[in-house]
């Protein structure tokens, strides 16, 4: 089956468009029929045709829970003995949206002889290059429900933690802006009202109170181009980020961020472990594993380290030497490795390495969590005092002018 875009008549005379899964034109043509529809075109429907003008716009891609259930569900159908072209037939009616539209043109594809990693490489924002590579490289060894087993597992290991990541930080910034809402009000709202109270009884202010006076009145009178000015800064730092010399720049600097800096290496280790020991077991020859696992690294410093130690690799084809001047490894990873090359079994010391570093990272993950959270609250304490002391002092010393009279 195929589907197929079309275009009809109804009954009233309206002029309507959609799609039919159909063995053929004459199968769509016959179901329109029965719908009480009278068809004036038929063809196949492209995948970038069946997304509307919005929905291509906006489209980001397929889920990634999406990708790893589908990944999951052909492993299994596969290793029990259902034939590929069967088991992504059977797979097309568990998704819906666009990767529903993708596996119904993948189904085509492999009915007509493509391969799978072949129809797969059409759509490059949904499947990577590793996952491309590697399913073909399941296909050449006749291993392909194996290769998708252990890429669902890394793809479910890589989602954990780059959830944990983002959960790491959810909370503070939400800490982070109760904390600005809560400045922003007592600045904007409570301190103005006091401050006329303070200046009517001449009192003379702490150079505390009298700087949050000035910051209110900034705020009171210039709100607008208070709020053009962050967003101008967010804009301008954000192209500033994308930009080759601005990315490379800010990646530098996240290195040189204590905790930020061994967290980006130790999930580069991971990354690099993983992906390369993966497909050096599929079967893929060093130097393309190499290409692959520098161009799905994301910190362009990095990135530059790991090209030039993957030039030096393939040269003298002696992978330990030139990690270790790559500066990125640390001394027990290089070791293992190190271990895994003079033994021969470079691929299951690699994804051990990435297993173990996965584990770090997610055990460092998890510490932050635990200390990101008291140690906002114990800022937002401090502002709010600092607050609250800048308009109890002069109200003191108010107090204190009126017993005396």
């Amino acid at each position: 089956m195929a589907l197929y875009s079309y275009e009809a008549f109804a009954k009233d005379g309206k002029k309507v468009k959609g799609f039919l899964d159909a063995s053929s034109p004459s199968a769509v043509k016959e179901q329109l029929i029965k719908q009480g529809l009278y068809p004036i075109n038929i063809e196949i429907a492209k995948e970038q045709a069946r997304l509307s003008f919005f929905a291509r716009i906006f489209s980001r891609g397929v889920p990634i829970k999406e990708k790893i259930m589908f990944t999951k569900q052909l492993s299994v159908l596969l290793k029990s003995g259902v034939p590929l072209l069967q088991a992504i037939e059977l797979l097309i009616d568990q998704f819906e949206g666009r990767l529903r539209g993708i596996l119904i043109a993948v189904k085509d594809d492999v009915k007509e002889g493509t391969s799978l990693a072949d129809s797969l490489a059409k759509y490059p924002k949904v499947f990577e290059n590793i996952y491309i590579q590697l399913v073909r490289a399941g296909e050449a060894s006749g291993k392909l429900e194996v290769i998708l087993d252990r890429l669902y597992d890394y793809m479910e290991r890589s989602d954990v933690l780059r959830k944990k990541i983002k959960g790491a930080m959810i909370q503070p910034i939400i800490q982070l802006v109760v904390a600005v809402v809560v400045v922003v009000g007592l600045i904007k709202f409570v301190i103005p009202g006091i401050s006329e109270v303070f200046i009517s009884e001449k009192i003379e202010l702490p150079a505390i109170t009298r700087f949050l006076l000035a910051l209110s009145d900034i705020m009171t009178n210039y709100w607008l181009i208070i709020i053009v000015m962050i967003i101008a800064s967010i804009m301008s730092f954000r192209f500033w980020k994308n930009s080759e010399s601005g990315g490379r720049k800010w990646d530098g600097l996240k290195l040189k961020m204590t905790v930020i800096k061994y967290l980006a290496r130790t999930t580069a280790v991971v990354q690099f472990s993983t992906t390369l020991g993966m497909l050096l077991e599929a079967g893929v020859n060093l130097s393309q594993a190499l290409d692959i696992v520098v161009s799905i690294t994301d910190n362009r410093v990095l990135k530059t380290a790991l090209s030039e130690a993957r030039d030096k690799i393939i040269k003298q084809g002696k992978i330990t030497q030139y990690l270790q001047q790559s500066g990125m490894f640390p001394p027990m990873a290089i070791y293992l490795i190190r271990t895994g090359e003079e033994s021969g079994q470079l691929d299951a010391m690699l994804l051990a390495v990435g297993k173990n570093y996965e584990a770090e990272a997610q055990d460092l993950t998890d510490r932050l969590t635990g200390l990101m959270s008291p140690i906002m609250l114990i800022v937002m304490g401090g502002i709010v005092g600092l607050i609250v002391y800048s308009i109890m002092g002069p109200m003191l010393q108010m107090m204190e002018n009126m017993g005396k009279v």
